[in-house]
């Protein structure tokens, strides 16, 4: 049997928050990797999502949403976000046609071009915008950095996705995989239990407390009868989140395991027994040990 030519590269997805990436990896993966939610930098270390398509193995490096920081944990986000585009083969940035070029987007771009490497344009949400509108976005950006392709896509719909998929398959280079081809994710399980609490944290809380909790899980135990028991401990900064975080007699922080165990036993494929605790810790985001535990090199 002829021996078929591997490819496996990376490809590095980087925009201002909000501009759709999680959405688009999980729409290129089909599986729900990245973690998604209505409200801006809520992506804080790298997620890779595994892409298997032709011969080649892409391997997509989600990053925070790059934005001004002000804190120590905004610092670290935009350093990985960073980190992560210059490892990678190909840079896709993505924006969100329906915001336009806004100066975020104009950053980004002038940072891409002042690094070099190969960038590539995505314009996302195109199924919002009329079509006469997106040229004199194209040339915007164009102006601002060298992209050497331009795709239009819409994450919700997955419209564009393949084109902009077999695109990548084809420019990625020659090598041996770097991942067993049915593995989808290399973040370790632990990792997306604290991930999809968050997410839930973010879904059924409002105003700032999302921004003012990290999740960790502190223990993990396979059982013997298949199932795995996950210990996961939610901090937030003032008692007042707290309250609002447990609810009236437990409510919010019963749902918010609910959902994140539902989602965690079809993701692990087994019966998953999730305990969450809530505990204050004022000033966790300026810890570098709280930072390196949810996978961020500490700024310092």
């Amino acid at each position: 049997m002829a021996n078929m030519t591997t490819r496996c590269g990376f490809a590095a997805l980087v925009g201002a928050p909000n501009a759709g990436k999680s959405t688009l990896l999980n729409r290129m993966t089909g599986a729900k990797l990245s973690i998604v939610s209505p409200k801006a930098q809520t992506t804080r270390f790298r997620v890779l999502g595994i892409l298997m398509r032709a011969e080649t193995q892409i391997l997509l490096v989600d990053t925070p949403g790059i934005f001004t920081p002000k804190r120590k944990l905004d610092r670290a986000m935009v350093n990985a976000a960073w980190t992560g585009a210059e490892e990678a083969d190909v840079t896709l940035l993505l924006v969100d046609a329906k915001a336009g070029a806004r100066e975020s987007v104009r950053d980004i771009a002038v940072r891409l071009a002042q690094r070099g490497g190969r960038t590539w344009l995505v314009l996302n949400k195109v199924d919002l915008v009329e079509p006469q509108a997106l040229l004199p976005l194209i040339a915007t950006l164009n102006d601002l950095a060298t992209f050497e392709e331009t795709f239009m896509v819409s994450a919700a719909t997955g419209d564009g996705a393949d084109v902009l998929m077999d695109r990548l398959a084809e420019t990625m280079p020659a090598s041996p995989y770097l991942y067993p081809p049915d593995d989808l994710t290399d973040l370790p399980d632990r990792l997306l239990a604290a991930e999809l609490v968050r997410e839930q944290v973010f879904l059924q809380t409002h105003e700032e407390v999302p921004y003012a909790t990290t999740v960790e899980t502190e223990s993990y135990t396979e059982r013997k009868d298949g199932s795995v028991r996950i210990d996961v401990t939610v901090y937030v900064t003032r008692p007042g989140h707290k309250a609002i975080l447990i609810g009236g007699r437990g409510a919010r922080v019963k749902e918010i395991g609910a959902q994140a165990r539902k989602q965690l036993s079809s993701l692990l494929e087994r019966p998953v027994h999730l305990f969450l605790n809530v505990k204050e810790r004022a000033g966790w985001d300026e810890e570098g040990a709280r930072l390196r535990a949810i996978g961020l090199e500490d700024p310092g």
